[in-house]
């Protein structure tokens, strides 16, 4: 398993998606999850609409290749069009949430994509084009381990959301993970990085 630090390993939520704890969480051995979006002609670090404040990503790309390495990098896509804006990325990036029609454009340009797959998405888009697919629930995680196995046994590399991200109670899906934790294809996007790593080890 591979843990991926949701926006970054931070200790307060004022520290989320700043360039301090994306560090951190390079430094801890931990993947990254953030949000990707324009700002005045270039790509900057937000989840929500951004402003003069926002980190910018071409300072992410520098302190993945000093801290990060191999570390993962799941780029969360906020706004249409940042293909025309966005490098080459390190292999182990990869990109998930753009609209459909942005999905089809990021393949052809060669991008790792992973599809979604949610209550709400049950057929994700792309399935065969894509690298891996990014499992969440928004309401029940108690079947969200019905397919997992299944999903791993596919080949495509699976990344669940925990559910802490909703506010959702997540010690019971991280017991039914614990017999997946030695799976090389499994990631696990928590708020509690840390915690996942006692627990799992």
């Amino acid at each position: 398993m591979t843990i991926l630090a949701h926006r970054g390993f931070w200790c307060v939520e004022s520290e989320k998606n700043t360039l301090s704890a994306i560090k951190r969480a390079f430094v801890s051995g931990y993947g990254v999850e953030t949000d990707i979006r324009d700002y005045r002609g270039g790509l900057v670090i937000s989840h929500n609409p951004a402003d003069e404040s926002a980190p910018k990503f071409e300072d992410l790309l520098r302190i993945h290749s000093q801290y990060g390495g191999n570390c993962v990098l799941a780029l969360n896509i906020k706004a249409d069009g940042l293909y025309l804006l966005l490098p080459e990325l390190p292999q182990s990036a990869f990109l998930f949430d753009a609209s459909v029609p942005e999905q089809y454009v990021y393949i052809k340009r060669g991008y790792n994509i992973f599809t979604r797959s949610s209550e709400f998405e049950p057929d994700p888009a792309f399935w065969e084009r894509s690298n891996g697919v990014w499992l969440d629930r928004f309401t029940d995680c108690d079947h969200i381990d019905k397919s997992i196995e299944q999903l791993l046994d596919s080949g495509k590399i699976v990344s669940v959301v925990s559910p802490e991200l909703h506010k959702l109670e997540y010690a019971a899906l991280w017991e039914r993970l614990l017999q997946y934790k030695n799976r090389d294809n499994l990631y696990l996007c928590t708020d509690k990085p840390s915690e996942a790593e006692v627990f799992f080890r």
